[in-house]
C-alpha cells in the first residue's frame, strides 16, 4: 500500500530536511524513538516500508516521548521503491563494506551535501535497515550515495534511533548558527565596563601597596601586569567587580582593626 500523501509535511519540519526511509523495522518502539530523534533535529517527514509489528502501532507513539505529529505524518508503503519514488537523491546508510562501486560518505559531509541539494530544489531521502542486519544490498542498489559513520571499528553498530539521530543532528547543525562557546549574563547583572575594571585594579594595588605585597619595587609593574591580566581573562560582570571590591575592602578592615 503506497503512502497517502506522500508530500505530507509536519508543521515543525524545516524546509529541505530528507525524507527517513525505515525499511522493514521491526519494533514498534524502535519507531518511536526514531521519531523522537528526528524532531530533536527537526526533521519531520517518515515513511516505514512493511513494519513488521504493523502500523499503527500504540507502542511506537508511547516510545515517541512526544513526537507524535512525526508519528501521525508517517505514510507507509510496501516497498522500498515505492518509497523513495518521488526522491531525487537517496542515501544509504550502513556499517557494513558492501562490494559496490558508490560514493561513501559521513554523516558530517553527507549533511552538507544534502543542504546543498536542497537549495537546489532537489528532494532527499535517507535509507535505514532494519534493527537486526540493516539494509539488504538491494536496498542500498537503489541509493545514489552509501553513509557510513565513522565510530569505533570493533564495535560500529548503532541502533536505529542513534543512527537516525547521528545523522540529523549532522543535518541540523550544518544550518545552526548557535555559537560554539557562550556565557549568558543574568539579566540582574552586565559586563564590567573598562572604567569599572580599572577602579578595581587600583583599588586591590593601593592595599597591597598598603600591606607590603608590592613592596619590591623592581618587580611591582610585572606583578601588577599578571595581577590584571589575570582578572580579565575572568570576563568579570558589573555585580562581579563590586562583589571583589568588597572582599578588599573588608580584608583590609579587618586588617586596620587587627593592627
Amino acid at each position: 500500500m503506497a503512502g497517502t500523501d506522500s508530500t505530507k509535511r509536519s508543521a515543525t519540519g524545516a524546509p529541505g530536511a530528507p525524507v527517513v526511509v525505515l525499511v522493514d523495522p521491526q519494533l514498534g518502539e524502535s519507531i518511536g524513538m526514531v521519531a523522537r530523534a528526528m524532531l530533536n533535529c527537526a526533521l519531520s517527514e517518515l515513511r516505514l516500508v512493511r513494519p513488521r509489528d504493523g502500523w499503527p502501532n500504540p507502542k511506537a507513539e508511547a516510545a515517541a516521548s512526544g513526537a507524535v505529529a512525526v508519528i501521525e505524518g508517517a505514510t507507509l508503503y510496501e516497498t522500498t521503491e515505492e518509497a523513495i519514488a518521488d526522491l531525487q537523491r537517496v542515501y544509504a546508510t550502513t556499517a557494513r563494506s558492501r562490494d559496490m562501486i558508490k560514493p561513501v560518505l559521513t554523516p558530517r559531509a553527507a549533511a552538507t551535501e544534502i543542504r546543498a541539494l536542497a537549495d537546489e530544489g532537489l528532494r532527499v531521502g535517507v535509507l535505514f535497515g532494519r534493527e537486526s542486519k540493516g539494509l539488504t544490498n538491494d536496498d542500498v542498489a537503489l541509493a545514489d550515495t552509501i553513509l557510513q559513520a565513522p565510530l569505533n571499528p570493533a564495535f560500529s553498530s548503532l541502533n536505529l534511533a542513534q543512527a537516525v539521530f547521528c545523522l540529523g543532528y549532522e543535518w541540523f547543525q550544518a544550518g545552526d548558527d548557535t555559537p560554539d562557546r557562550e556565557t549568558p549574563l543574568p539579566r540582574s547583572t552586565r559586563a564590567a565596563t573598562k572604567d569599572e575594571l580599572v577602579g578595581f585594579f587600583e583599588h586591590l594595588e593601593s592595599e597591597l601597596d598598603a600591606c607590603g605585597f608590592l613592596q619590591v619595587i623592581e618587580k611591582r609593574p610585572t606583578m601588577v601586569r599578571n595581577l590584571r591580566n589575570m582578572f580579565g581573562r575572568a570576563d568579570l560582570t558589573e555585580q562581579e567587580v563590586r562583589t571583589l571590591r568588597g572582599v578588599v575592602s573588608g580584608l583590609t578592615r579587618h586588617r586596620r582593626q587587627d593592627g
